[in-house]
């Protein structure tokens, strides 16, 4: 289901039984045009995402860690100035449009109380999030600015009057007084496609998955149609929320289970779902956003790279049959006086095969004695070839399975992780360096942590960089060190001499869970004390070696990583 008007309308309900009354504690903007706010209410803190994303646009509290920026921007400030240490006195929806409002008990800068309304719009590419004097409605600052020669009916600046978006004449299902509509709808239009397309036209805030669930609903036998209507709309207002699979295999999110969409996993609360939905969704297109330059040279390395093996493998068979260009010039040079000047070809007995014809092309601007040492001279050339034909297939054979950690690691990174594969590319001279940050030192990012069952802690690199700096710098050489065995992954440093078979177990887990084996059964994951993984001298970054190493089978838990990471922030 989409974040369409009916949603909005059971997610504030679900932060208005959060939030009333919590006091604003932080304000940061982890992601271009999406803001955190850190509430505290009811005696916990409460972070609540306000996204304008153009494809992701929401609101919800959540859970996922997050990093700040170094610098805050400009719009983060002003809400740091306006709202830090306020209170959340009411949230509303208007209507039932994908609009909310965050009204805001503040102090002005003489002291004096005022309202302030934090207002989000969630309508894709135009979403957008503003703050607003509530008595004049003038708009104080917005995340995205929208001038006149952008939008000449809406002007969205600082200083500029707060209008509703264009209203459209339809009724809000959840404040439906004449029922005579639907029962018309219903009789008029049979057919379940069309009937939720009929719904959308009458009804405000129905995306398409909402109508068809609606018409569905209308369609089932049993009790009056005004009776189906209002355990529907029920529904909204007390969610079970999942998360559902199409018959396409496509994953999506309801506030409640309904046909034809598969259940794929059952939430406490809609935030929760959300943020698990966009772990595995959202969390991709940021990485695909902000790390395209990265996939780009990524994909263009291991293809340049493999087109570089066929082509040294071709010139690979020419210097295996090199020996026969030895063979024609011995042959040429021993019935020398059987060519004359100005022959093309000449067929002589080939004392290494029992006297038969040998096919001898010649150059007609040479001597025969000159056609003998070309041969000669191609035979070396060829032997020496093969040599280093050898050695480039094994440098771009090196190359691909680097590109393929690096791909690797985008596919399994958050977006934090991106600076420290783009800083590793940089020195490895794959990119370009920005102007004036040659001799910058570089602040390698933290790797992540976790907490086994017994209270062990467990750390995991997210890329090469990281990798290093773990095994190399910051584990001690009594740790344990694990690996998946030959398969692109993180490096996780247990954090203990003497580990338990459990905490090694847990540990493999996450060693299989963070690599390119993710998706897989029965994973090998060597492990190994710290003392004995070695880094070749020249070797790239992330490439060890190790000896003396034992191997576990796991399969990747994804409830498990999830456990083990709470486990830490405790």
């Amino acid at each position: 289901m989409s974040f369409d008007g009916s949603f909005t309308h059971a997610m504030v309900n679900e932060l208005q039984s959060e939030l009333i009354g919590g006091r604003i504690t932080k304000i940061s903007e982890p992601y271009p045009n999406e803001i955190i706010i850190t509430v505290r209410a009811q005696r916990q803190n409460y972070q609540v995402l306000l996204s304008a994303n153009p494809t992701y646009a929401r609101i919800q509290t959540t859970t996922i860690p997050f990093q700040n920026p170094p610098v805050p921007n400009n719009f983060t400030m002003t809400l740091r100035k306006h709202l830090q240490g306020s209170f959340i006195n009411q949230i509303h929806q208007v209507d039932n449009d994908r609009i909310v409002h965050l009204h805001i008990n503040t102090r002005n800068e003489i002291g004096d109380l005022e309202e302030l309304v934090l207002v989000i719009e969630i309508m894709a590419r135009h979403s957008n999030i503003m703050l607003v004097e509530a008595q004049n409605r003038n708009i104080i600052d917005v995340i995205k600015r929208i001038g006149p020669d952008k939008n000449r009916f809406r002007t969205i600046l600082p200083g500029s009057k707060y209008v509703n978006p264009p209203q459209q004449d339809l009724l809000n299902p959840f404040q439906l007084s004449d029922f005579s509509v639907i029962e018309r709808l219903d009789h008029d239009f049979p057919n379940l496609e069309v009937l939720a397309g009929e719904l959308r036209k009458h009804l405000q805030g129905l995306g398409i998955d909402t109508s068809l669930a609606l018409a569905d609903a209308l369609h089932q036998s049993g009790g009056s149609l005004q009776t189906k209507y209002a355990d529907f709309w029920q529904k909204f207002n007390h969610p079970s929320p999942v998360t559902t699979l199409t018959r396409q295999g496509k994953l999506g999110f309801a506030p409640f289970p309904f046909p034809p969409l598969q259940i794929e996993q059952h939430f406490n609360s809609l935030s929760t779902m959300l943020d698990q939905f966009n772990q595995t969704k959202v969390q991709r297109e940021r990485v695909r956003e902000q790390g395209a330059q990265l996939i780009q040279i990524t994909r263009n390395e291991l293809k340049k790279n493999r087109k570089k093996i066929k082509r040294l493998e071709k010139d690979e068979t020419d210097a295996v049959n090199a020996d026969q260009y030895r063979v024609k010039g011995e042959v040429l040079m021993t019935y020398l006086h059987q060519a004359k000047p100005g022959m093309n070809q000449i067929s002589l007995p080939n004392f290494y095969d029992n006297n038969q014809p040998i096919e001898i092309n010649l150059k007609v601007e040479l001597s025969p004695s000159a056609n003998a040492q070309w041969y000669f001279k191609q035979f070396q050339k060829k032997k020496n070839a093969g040599q280093y034909i050898q050695q480039q297939i094994q440098n771009a054979q090196a190359e691909i399975d680097y590109f393929e950690n690096i791909e690797s690691q985008i596919e399994l990174a958050n977006p934090e992780n991106l600076d420290d594969i783009k800083t590793e590319l940089q020195q490895s001279g794959y990119l370009k360096r920005q102007t004036g940050r040659q001799n910058k030192k570089v602040q390698v990012s933290q790797p992540e942590k976790f907490m086994a069952t017994d209270g062990t802690v467990i750390l995991v690199g997210k890329n090469n960089l990281q990798n290093d700096k773990l095994t190399l710098k910051t584990a001690d050489k009594r740790e344990t060190w694990l690996h998946t065995q030959n398969i692109h992954g993180s490096h996780v440093i247990i954090r203990s001499f003497d580990p338990s078979e459990q905490t090694i177990l847990e540990a493999a887990n996450l060693a299989a869970y963070f690599s390119k084996a993710r998706a897989s059964a029965n994973v090998p994951v060597d492990y190994d004390l710290v003392k004995r993984v070695k880094k070749p001298n020249g070797a790239k970054p992330g490439l060890v070696h190790y000896t003396g190493q034992k191997t576990v089978y796991v399969t990747p838990n994804q409830e498990l990583v999830e456990q083990l990471r709470r486990n830490a922030k405790k």
